[in-house]
């Protein structure tokens, strides 16, 4: 396969994944989600659609840069990501889907442990990818500590 090729798919696997969850999403944030307590630094709805689709671009190209190495970690590297984008497809329904703050919470702690373990370990593989990890395990600090605060308040 050609390099533009593996991009390509790189950067459409984490987008495709942001397109399940919001349609999982959708449904619940024009009802459910507005009639729960949430903390005053809730961001306000229309930033989340322009932040995740900047993520998932970077770690697209985070996954291309992994997919296009020889190094011996790199199966394992694959994995790891395949790992969190399991899980961060899973967060959606669990947290959205099923108007559930707890089942989010059990799902989005798995999930920064694995983006922390993916910067980890793509980092001797590529500096650039474990960088490209960094907002995204920010942001998902961020969003474990909104959905642990939307826990408590409810």
């Amino acid at each position: 396969m050609k390099n533009w090729q593996k991009l390509v798919i790189a950067i459409l696997i984490p987008q495709v994944s942001g397109v399940l969850g919001a349609l999982v999403t959708v449904s619940s944030v024009g009802s459910w989600y507005q009639t729960i307590n949430k903390p005053s630094f809730n961001p306000p709805s229309w930033i989340f659609g322009p932040v995740w689709t900047s993520l998932y671009i970077m770690i697209g190209i985070s996954l291309y840069l992994i997919w296009k190495s020889n190094h011996p970690f790199k199966k394992k590297a694959m994995w790891l990501f395949g790992i969190q984008m399991v899980l961060n497809t899973l967060w959606s329904p669990a947290f959205f889907g099923l108007e559930s703050p707890l089942l989010g919470l059990i799902v989005i702690i798995p999930l920064w442990v694995s983006i922390l373990a993916c910067i980890k370990v793509f980092k001797p593989i590529s500096n650039l990818a474990a960088y490209l990890f960094i907002p995204y395990f920010l942001w998902v600090s961020f969003a474990t500590l909104l959905n642990a605060s939307i826990w408590y308040l409810n």
